[in-house]
């Protein structure tokens, strides 16, 4: 089997960060990806839903992606989403960040015509065929009406060499095991943060994170430890993280998440309509339970010096 190590680990669904006025923060993307760099992420995913892809221009996604090339390059795999709903668009915006220098494409499924699995192999086929770089699917069925079937998963991988990842974020931890076994030359990430645990104990070799933009340690220490075989330790992570990481969905992401963010002085909270920043009452409950977080979060992550020494030595 094909080596799939570079797909192991945390990836960062990279939010995009918003000025007031609607324009991208280019500063606060930089010191974003910095942090992110600087904790020790395997990989950065820029332009996808945590992104908010759908609400920018193509231009404004080609920008982002092309900043986080600049920023990352060789110091993360850099996995830009490149998916829509129409395969024409998808075509051009993969051929566009292989020329920007991407590692890999994450291509979502076809959202609002939720086509057929007939229809799913001969898109991501297509778009397989349009690019030498790593194909990751995705499968987001909350937001786009449309399961990528493990037999589906599986005949793409069979038929194009360059299909390598699922990103599955369908909310059902034993899909892992459908997957594996009918797709068995295909790496999975777990694509919500709060399952993450059960989707490694199944067999996914990574996280494609959200709650990784506020905190990448606690998400790598939890990847670190499981991989180690201290399973105590990943348990506890686990335990501490993710009444944290579900508060990232208490409304419509990336909202409650470039909250959290914002109170690490980061990055701000705008979001572009039709999303919209969180309510009075979400926000006293986000701060409410990222306080219970930062209390026992010590616990686990000493210092970012000792994180990045446990990264060389997995």
């Amino acid at each position: 089997m094909t080596d799939q190590s570079r797909l192991d680990g945390v990836f960062t669904a990279l939010v995009t960060p918003f000025t007031a006025t609607g324009g991208i923060d280019w500063p606060a993307f930089e010191a974003l990806i910095e942090r992110q760099i600087e904790a020790g992420i395997d990989g950065l995913v820029p332009v996808g839903t945590t992104g908010e892809a759908a609400t920018l221009s193509t231009d404004e996604a080609e920008a982002v992606i092309a900043r986080t090339v600049a920023r990352a390059k060789g110091r993360a795999y850099i996995l830009a989403g490149t998916g829509s709903n129409s395969t024409a668009k998808t075509l051009e915006a993969t051929r566009r960040a292989t020329d920007l220098g991407a590692d890999g494409v994450l291509v979502v499924t076809p959202y609002y015509n939720k086509p057929s699995q007939p229809g799913l192999v001969a898109h991501f086929g297509a778009v397989a065929d349009a690019t030498p770089l790593d194909v990751v699917l995705y499968s987001v069925p909350g937001r786009t009406g449309i399961a990528i079937a493990p037999e589906t998963a599986g005949r793409l991988s069979a038929d194009h060499a360059n299909i390598v990842a699922i990103k599955e974020a369908g909310g059902d931890a034993a899909r892992v095991s459908d997957l594996r076994r009918a797709a068995p030359g295909l790496a999975v990430h777990c694509g919500d943060d709060g399952l993450a645990l059960a989707f490694f104990a199944l067999g996914a070799v990574g996280l494609t994170s959200v709650f990784s933009n506020f905190d990448p340690q606690i998400c790598i220490a939890l990847h670190h430890a499981w991989k180690r075989g201290d399973h105590d330790l990943a348990l506890a992570i686990h335990d501490t993280l993710r009444p944290a990481a579900e508060a990232m969905f208490i409304e419509n992401s990336p909202a409650p998440v470039k909250y959290a963010i914002s109170t690490e002085g980061f990055a701000p909270i705008h979001v572009r309509l039709p999303l919209a920043e969180m309510s009075a009452a979400s926000v006293e409950t986000v701060n409410r339970i990222l306080a219970e977080f930062r209390a026992k979060r010590p616990a686990f992550i000493a210092d970012q010096g000792a994180l990045r020494a446990a990264r060389v030595s997995v």
